[in-house]
């Protein structure tokens, strides 16, 4: 019987940017570390539209939001090398862009003329937006869940600021109490307090407008 000899098809090399999406956050930054440029654009690619969404939530401003964003990525360029790598990288740079955030409304504040404004949220597959039951409506009816969506902007927009970011880190961004203690800078007392206090105050802002 004849033997046909087996040729071994040639394995094309995996590239880098494939070898960095397999990394976690951790192997990513100490590939960064190490030289690998590249590994910085995936740190970008991994975490851009989630800082976007979060900062434009928090300040109700777009174009102000990937401002920010930008500041942020370029402050995580800067700094990295001081990044504790044994703590979460999202911890770390969610925290950075909250305190963008967080400057920003407070030099709103001391402008007379600017008025809080209402934030929109771009609800992405990643996200765990808040939704309402409607018994009423069938789920596909977009009109109804534009109208809701709608509602949960303008209620989360009249939030006071340090209830508004615990509660879109939490029910917006589902962050874990502890990570948004990190984020904030308050303990987890506070952290759980705000959130219980942006709670009701939602769904006391919320309910007379879905009656």
């Amino acid at each position: 019987m004849a033997v046909t000899a087996l040729r071994s098809t040639p394995i094309a090399p995996v590239s880098v940017r494939d070898h960095l999406r397999v990394l976690d956050d951790a192997g990513v930054v100490g590939a960064f570390l190490g030289g690998e440029e590249r590994a910085f654009e995936e740190l970008v690619d991994r975490y851009q539209g989630r800082l976007l969404n979060f900062v434009y939530r928090t300040i109700g401003d777009r174009d102000r939001a990937e401002d920010l964003v930008q500041e942020a990525f370029i402050r995580v360029y800067r700094h990295i090398g001081r990044f504790d790598r044994s703590k979460k990288f999202s911890t770390w740079i969610y925290t950075i862009a909250s305190n963008l955030a967080k400057n920003e409304l407070r030099n709103r504040s001391r402008n007379p003329l600017v008025l809080f404004q209402s934030i929109r949220a771009n609800f992405d597959d990643e996200e765990r937006p808040l939704e309402f039951e409607d018994t009423q409506y069938k789920p596909d009816d977009l009109f109804r869940k534009r109208h809701l969506r709608e509602i949960v902007e303008q209620a989360v927009g009249r939030l006071p600021v340090h209830h508004r970011e615990v509660f879109v880190l939490r029910e917006l961004e589902g962050k874990s109490y502890e990570e948004i203690a990190e984020i904030t800078g308050v303990n987890l007392g506070t952290v759980k307090s705000r959130l219980n206090r942006a709670r009701t105050a939602f769904a006391d802002l919320v309910e007379p407008m879905v009656r």
